[in-house]
């Protein structure tokens, strides 16, 4: 079976290389929260943008564009231990697909002002989900990352 992608949109970022988003002051708990950027979402689907106004938040799915390859047992920033792919965030993975979720600023045309930008510039947008109460689960288990988690609090 083959799946077959088409970007939706591209993500403007302050990020312009790999390494400027690989960094230690976002390994806290706000992270990314405060990062602008913009979502520009192709003129054929900016139809698709309708309602959208009226939600805070929105989750992105996005390509990891700039992924070499993959590794089962990446080592995550800061760490030094290897961890399993899909325990981590690792741009390396087996379907180099993204995942966040950004809080709208505004919306001008087809261009959707952002903050919680993690992505480098350029990221091809795969598409976009409003953020509901029911993505919102608890209580939750951090694995690994407890210990990190609250020394960082």
């Amino acid at each position: 079976m083959e799946i077959k992608l088409k970007p939706i949109g591209v993500i403007h970022s302050p990020f312009k290389k790999k390494e400027d988003i690989k960094n230690e002051k976002y390994a806290n708990p706000k992270g990314f929260d405060p990062i602008e950027g913009e979502l520009e979402i192709f003129k054929e689907y900016e139809a698709g943008l309708k309602d959208i106004e009226g939600f805070s938040h929105l989750i992105i799915l996005f390509s990891f564009h700039l992924s070499e390859g993959y590794k089962l047992h990446p080592k995550p920033l800061l760490e030094n231990t290897l961890r399993g792919v899909f325990s981590t965030r690792s741009s390396n993975r087996p379907n180099p697909i993204g995942l966040t979720v950004v809080n709208i600023i505004e919306r001008k045309g087809n261009i959707l002002r952002a903050k919680g930008i993690d992505m480098i510039e350029g990221t091809p947008i795969l598409d976009i989900k409003p953020y509901t109460p029911r993505d919102q689960k608890s209580p939750i288990k951090l694995g690994w990352l407890t210990d990190r988690i609250k020394s960082k609090q």
